[in-house]
């Protein structure tokens, strides 16, 4: 079974709900859901908080539910006991971390200094909540962060917004970023829920980066390899690059000289992260081949899909 920090890894963003009506949860949710992103950190900010995890709980469960501005225990117990997956607090409070960890719940205590995440380290925790992380050195410190504490995990929140999601979620020591661009109150008040999956699915789209990064024709050998690439080229304008399995024209097309994987030859997306975007094509049935796999010190370059369309095998290749 995935753990909490691989799940939400692989979903990369989490909102931040506030809820006025707890009939709202629901259709909410399924909103989230539809755009992508299949979880939600529902606050206590509000007398509805527990009644609509409970309802999300309860009737959408694809979604993982998690409960926000967790302050004391006897919130903690509430949020636990409606349904919620996972406990968030704006600070680290002792007692609900040590609370939440005897009682086997999943906790993300917001800190924001060197002081706080050692406090964390030694209550037993790994993945913590860096808050208000605009307002407390944003990328910057936690760059800093990753030398002192290798081993420990952020989940951003405060200040986040689409344009500067991704130079969060470049950072090693990130999983996730939580934000509320995607379902403030007011839309979640008006049951404006088709433009909250339309800007999840937005927001799901440029955290990944998909884009074609060029075409992959097999060919039966080195003759037939030379004579595709330089028509290719000739035809474009395009310079030459001649490797040893394959040849490229520019950055367009590629010619592998032995047949590889696919019937025709391969399509290449380029991505902002590998693992996570192998989890968002997992979520969806998806699956991936061990062969054409390729790493370096930061993880995963490139991935075959098992799937193949119209004869042509997809390539995953992280962004260069």
């Amino acid at each position: 079974m995935k753990s909490l920090r691989e799940k939400l890894f692989g979903i990369g963003i989490i909102p931040v709900i506030a809820i006025n009506d707890a009939k709202d949860a629901v259709p909410l949710a399924r909103a989230l859901v539809r755009g992508g992103i299949p979880t939600a950190e529902i606050t206590f900010r509000t007398p509805a908080a527990a009644d609509a995890i409970a309802a999300v709980a309860r009737d959408v469960p694809e979604i993982l539910p998690g409960a926000g501005t967790v302050t004391s225990v006897e919130m903690a117990q509430c949020a636990a006991e409606a349904g919620a997956k996972y406990l968030v607090s704006p600070g680290l409070n002792p007692e609900v971390v040590k609370w939440c960890l005897a009682n086997n719940i999943p906790v993300l205590p917001g800190v924001s200094t060197p002081t706080e995440i050692e406090a964390a380290v030694n209550l037993g925790l790994d993945t913590l909540k860096f808050f208000p992380a605009e307002a407390s050195g944003g990328t910057a410190m936690l760059k800093a962060f990753s030398g002192p504490y290798r081993d420990i995990q952020f989940v951003p929140t405060g200040g986040i917004e689409p344009k500067n999601l991704n130079s969060y979620l470049d950072l090693p020591n990130v999983i996730a970023c939580g934000g509320s661009w995607m379902a403030p109150a007011e839309w979640i008040d008006r049951q404006e829920f088709d433009v909250v999956s339309r800007v999840c699915a937005d927001s799901v789209q440029a955290m990944h980066g998909f884009h074609l990064l060029h075409i992959g024709l097999n060919s039966s050998g080195r003759e037939e390899a030379d004579a595709l690439v330089h028509d290719f080229a000739g035809m474009f304008g395009l310079p030459v690059f001649d490797g040893e399995a394959s040849a490229f024209a520019g950055t367009m097309m590629e010619v592998m000289k032995r047949p590889f994987l696919g019937e025709k030859g391969h399509i290449a997306v380029g991505c902002n992260n590998v693992e996570r975007a192998m989890a968002y094509f997992q979520t969806r049935g998806l699956s991936f081949r061990k062969e054409g796999m390729a790493r370096d010190r930061q993880g995963l370059i490139a991935v075959y899909l098992e799937h193949e369309i119209g004869g042509f095998a997809i390539h995953l290749r992280r962004r260069l």
